[in-house]
């Protein structure tokens, strides 16, 4: 049985060993993610150069995520490194302050003194620590402990149901998106967008940079969750951060947000990572905990293409063992499961012809139990609308362009391959097309396949022609 549901993997110094790397991508990685928020352009750069030739030794399409560190809305540090906080104590946020103590610490986020009032509640380390604002007095925020705890270095501050007016992209970001292009990523995470219009201007930069890769908006702002719509429309993706998100909107809130965002990512053709402390507990043990196991197998039936770890695979101890160990959590909960498409067929609308015969190749394939779908595809356009209904068939990428075997390698239940169109005569192509397929032990003689194809060749989004095809026909002629 293959994988339907693919594993992203976080990029650290625990998983940068060429040997620890391409084990991993043995195990079934398929897409790596690259954090931005550590390391130089020059050292991403190497990294993934390394990533494409591993990936080229074993033999698989596997893309590269950038995720934009976006805007630091942080504490600054301590002369002591931490201090700790109890509650009702006071405690000053001091845009001023170069080094903090018991009373006060500094923020890189110079502008969260205009984002606050009185009985605004700033969540601080993940919602660890809980302060209540009494008052703003020119650069100083005024605050009472409500929860208390060890509060360190340069942790991350929440504003209770958002409302940090911090932009998505800043002016790191913006440098970092043009080592995104420079470096041919497939995805480029954009991270706290509030709105469509952050989407777009990471699209506008870009593509004024050459790149090509997917946006990917991660929802991790309350604000984005009212948005969610516009901010689909603007995207290729998106990610169900779960972390600030978690601490925004609080956390009993997410898992029915999470089911909401799969699904809405998926009847809007688009795809959707379901990421964060997914298995947690492995950073430092070889085996996850039951909860997490739970926890990754009710997103893969919810429907999620991918799912993501991030320190398990950056800086934990058992990186191989974690990827291993989520293979075989997905490859399980997909035998659980329901495979009936045709009401989901009959909820759709369909005005472009290539979108229409994408959905046709699928009601085919699922009543004629089919040995596999093919798409003959430039863009990956057509197997990505194909993988948005699940027919209990695994869908083929056949593609000429690199590029989009990399995106298609996040797809839920394609399987990219490349292979060089020789000839633009639609039988002579499909004649090599069983060729690739046979000598990739895809299908065998007499199996039934459908195809799809664009006519006339070569042309991208031109999908109009579909074919049942037994394997062995062209052969003989």
């Amino acid at each position: 049985m293959q994988r339907t549901t693919k594993i992203v993997a976080t990029l650290g110094p625990a998983s940068s060993e060429p040997a620890i790397l391409k084990a991993m991508l043995e195990a079934g990685v398929d897409v790596v993610r690259m954090n931005f928020s550590h390391g130089a352009s020059g050292e991403h750069i190497a990294r993934a150069e390394l990533v494409r030739k591993l990936a080229a030794e074993v033999g698989r399409a596997v893309g590269i995520m950038v995720d934009l560190q976006g805007p630091k809305v942080r504490i600054g540090k301590f002369a002591e490194g931490k201090v700790a906080l109890k509650r009702g104590d006071r405690f000053v946020l001091d845009a001023d302050c170069a080094l903090g103590n018991e009373e006060r610490v500094g923020l890189d986020y110079k502008e969260l003194t205009t984002d606050v009032g009185r009985g605004t509640v700033l969540l601080l380390d993940d919602g660890r620590i809980q302060l209540t604002v009494d008052e703003v007095k020119g650069r100083q925020i005024f605050t009472h402990v409500n929860q208390g705890g060890t509060l360190s270095n340069n942790k991350g501050i929440n504003r209770q149901g958002g409302g940090i007016s911090a932009p998505a992209l800043t002016t790191k970001d913006m440098e970092d998106i043009r080592t995104a292009a420079q470096m041919e990523a497939d995805y480029l995470a954009v991270s706290f967008p509030k709105s469509s219009a952050d989407m777009y201007m990471a699209r506008t930069l870009l593509h004024a940079a050459g790149g090509t890769a997917m946006l990917v908006a991660k929802i991790e702002r309350a604000e984005a969750i009212p948005a969610l719509e516009d901010i689909l429309n603007a995207s290729d993706a998106i990610m169900v951060a779960r972390g600030d998100l978690g601490v925004e909107v609080g956390d009993a809130a997410v898992p029915a947000l999470q089911k909401r965002m799969i699904r809405r990512a998926r009847e809007c053709n688009k795809l959707v990572i379901t990421a964060t402390q997914m298995m947690e507990s492995m950073i430092a043990s070889p085996i996850p905990t039951r909860a997490e196991v739970s926890d990754v197998a009710n997103a893969v039936i919810d429907g999620t293409d991918a799912v993501m770890l991030s320190a398990e695979t950056a800086a934990g101890q058992y990186p191989l063992e974690t990827v291993q160990a989520m293979a075989r959590i997905c490859l399980e909960a997909e035998k659980e499961q329901a495979r009936s498409p045709d009401e989901a067929f009959l909820q759709r609308v369909f005005t472009r012809i290539d979108q229409s015969i994408a959905m046709a190749a699928l009601f085919t394939a699922h009543h004629l139990k089919v040995k596999a779908i093919v798409a003959l595809t430039q863009s990956g356009s057509t197997a990505l609308w194909m993988s948005r209904l699940d027919a209990g068939v695994p869908i083929y990428a056949l593609t000429p362009e690199i590029g989009t075997s990399r995106k298609a390698a996040m797809f839920r239940g394609v399987y990219p391959v490349v292979m060089q169109y020789h000839t633009r005569d639609s039988e002579t192509l499909l004649a090599e097309a069983e060729e690739v397929l046979l000598s990739h032990r895809i299908v065998q003689e007499g199996d039934l396949v459908v195809i799809t194809i664009g006519e006339p060749i070569g042309k991208s989004g031109g999908t109009n022609t579909l074919k049942i095809l037994k394997v062995g026909t062209h052969r003989q002629k």
